[in-house]
């Protein structure tokens, strides 16, 4: 009997020191070691200085403007700002030419005004990353003028030119151009140069060593001010193929495959971080990185010492409307990027910009009815993926499309170019407008509506674009008075995501994939567990996900109430996050 004794207590040790470490071994492989850095950490807030807030009465927002709001932006949590260019510049293109990098458009105020800007950031604790646009420059930029003067000038070859003797140049479609046609032909030098762009953006030679010495100075002289790094825009272009092969037919329709990550980009970025980032604790990252997560990857790879994160635009190059492209397609979109980075790399995670129209109207529901409802459940989205996440401007009041009905009301020169090529071929110029009325960047300009007053309280003249109509519901001030506002809630799911490292570094885990309404997926950490549950849709949506236990907690919903509702269903744009206990 002894003998069985022994034979049981010692069967019951291996069997305890068997679960003993398989419990360790599963511990370990959730304590993966986390390489904390704080633009992983930081929650980045769009500005668009132009639209933001105006400070002297002109009808353009500016950097004061900026500076009386820094209180509001605190307010958000927010840890870092992304400036749109702010840049010396004709404004062909709001900014994106920029005719001077060291340089303030008068437009937005002086020097001294941005080092005050900086100085009130950083004594707020919050970080200011620039835009930099570097794959072109403004033909009023004193390197285009010494350019295009003559053909033996030292700074000839800091464009791409093509002498007119040897015939037309090899086709290349511009994406502003009223002909669609990249080179431009300019008697003074009897040559072509290539604009990607508008005819008043030529694109820079970044073969020319000259060059990219000139564009790391220029890095140099924000970043000694104390900037925080650099979000580069069009990058993804700079590296042509001088060759200049005939592309095929169709290869409009993937842009960045025929156009973007030419043969020398990744030798530019490794050089560039040698000479510059690497001596400062910055962050970067460049629009466009790549068409498929594999090709991301190339740009944040530690190993490689290139960029520091990802910003791709799989995620919002879907169409007019979420419903429209599905969303299965779209969880896939997300998941493949998120199983590609899990290891190493790091992604932006963002929904709308300056270049898409807004949040709210593209991927939720802007009728009266869901317009708040369906924006607190994007943001859920946005702020509890792994990613950094990046918020645009005037999303945490939920604001929408203005829609424009006339030609006249655009000022962006990609839809009033588009507008003229189409009248000179004689297309349907009324779907056009009609199209317009969903996809416009113009969509995402309007001004900051800041409170009730006449021009929604952005400024005390005429503004530079038209104000949404609807800025006499949705505006900051009505919001900051109700505790259950976009505003407000958007401030809650900051707040969450700073508490619980989950949210930043955990894994992610796709739950309920072939459901066609709901985006359920699992973040965990060092046995902390979480459930996010979003519902795409307009109606009541079942989701199955097998595993919420009685113990499970509802700690952060867009609802007031659930009563009445069954546990496995979702109102219309619901989001729940769930902690599993």
């Amino acid at each position: 009997m002894r003998i069985e004794i022994n034979k049981i207590r010692t069967l019951e040790l291996l069997l305890f020191l068997y679960c003993l470490s398989h419990t360790t071994l599963q511990a370990q492989k959730t304590k993966m070691p986390i390489e904390k850095k704080w633009w992983k950490e930081a929650v980045v807030y769009q500005i668009y200085p132009r639209s933001f807030k105006d400070s002297d009465g002109d009808g353009v927002g500016d950097i004061k403007g900026i500076i009386s709001k820094l209180d509001y932006i605190k307010s958000l949590g927010i840890d870092a700002v992304w400036l749109n260019p702010i840049y010396s510049s004709p404004n062909e293109d709001n900014g994106y030419d920029i005719s001077n990098y060291r340089e303030i458009m008068k437009d937005f105020g002086t020097m001294q005004d941005f080092d005050l800007l900086l100085k009130e950031m950083h004594k707020r604790d919050i970080k200011l990353i620039m835009d930099l646009v570097v794959n072109h420059s403004s033909d009023e930029h004193e390197w285009f003028k010494q350019s295009r003067s003559s053909r033996d000038n030292p700074y000839r070859n800091y464009y791409h030119w093509w002498p007119a003797e040897q015939g037309k140049p090899p086709y290349r479609w511009s994406f502003f151009d009223v002909n669609s046609d990249a080179w431009k032909y300019d008697a003074q030098t009897n040559s072509y140069y290539l604009h990607y762009f508008s005819q008043k953006q030529p694109d820079l030679n970044w073969e020319n060593p000259k060059v990219r010495n000139e564009v790391y100075d220029i890095m140099r002289f924000w970043l000694d001010k104390g900037i925080d790094g650099f979000r580069m825009d069009a990058f993804q272009f700079a590296s042509k193929d001088t060759t200049w092969p005939e592309l095929p037919k169709g290869y409009e329709k993937n842009i960045i495959k025929y156009y973007g990550v030419g043969p020398h980009l990744h030798e530019y970025l490794q050089e560039m971080n040698k000479e510059v980032f690497s001596k400062y604790d910055i962050m970067t990252v460049a629009e466009g990185a790549g068409s498929s997560p594999e090709d991301a990857m190339q740009f944040v790879d530690p190993d490689r010492k290139e960029l520091n994160m990802a910003y791709h635009f799989e995620s919002v190059d879907i169409g007019n409307h979420l419903k429209d492209f599905g969303l299965v397609k779209y969880k896939d979109i997300f998941s493949r990027y998120d199983q590609a980075f899990k290891d190493k790399g790091w992604l932006a995670i963002f929904l709308a910009n300056h270049d898409q129209p807004r949040m709210v109207s593209k991927f939720g529901n802007d009728t009266p009815k869901f317009r708040a409802i369906s924006s607190k459940m994007l943001s859920t989205f946005v702020l509890t993926m792994r990613g950094t996440p990046y918020y645009y401007c005037g999303d945490e009041l939920g604001m929408d499309n203005i829609r424009f009905n006339s030609i006249e009301d655009y000022k962006d020169v990609d839809t009033r170019n588009k507008y003229i090529g189409l009248k000179n071929k004689g297309g349907d110029l009324r779907a056009f407008l009609e199209q317009q009325k969903q996809t416009s960047r113009e969509n995402g300009r309007t001004p900051f509506q800041w409170d009730t007053t006449e021009n929604e309280g952005f400024t005390t003249g005429t503004p530079w674009l038209k104000i949404n109509p609807n800025y006499k519901t949705v505006n900051a001030e009505a919001q900051e008075k109700d505790q259950n506002s976009t505003l407000n809630y958007f401030r809650k799911l900051v707040k969450l995501r700073k508490q619980e490292p989950a949210f930043v570094y955990g894994n992610y885990t796709l739950l309920d994939k072939e459901n066609p309404n709901v985006y359920a997926y699992k973040r965990e950490l060092n046995g902390k567990k979480f459930i996010v549950l979003l519902n795409f849709s307009d109606t009541d949506a079942n989701y199955n996900i097998g595993f919420l236990t009685l113990k499970s907690k509802i700690i952060l919903g867009n609802y007031k109430s659930r009563k009445g509702i069954k546990p496995n269903i979702l109102q219309p744009y619901e989001a729940q996050i769930i902690e599993l206990k």
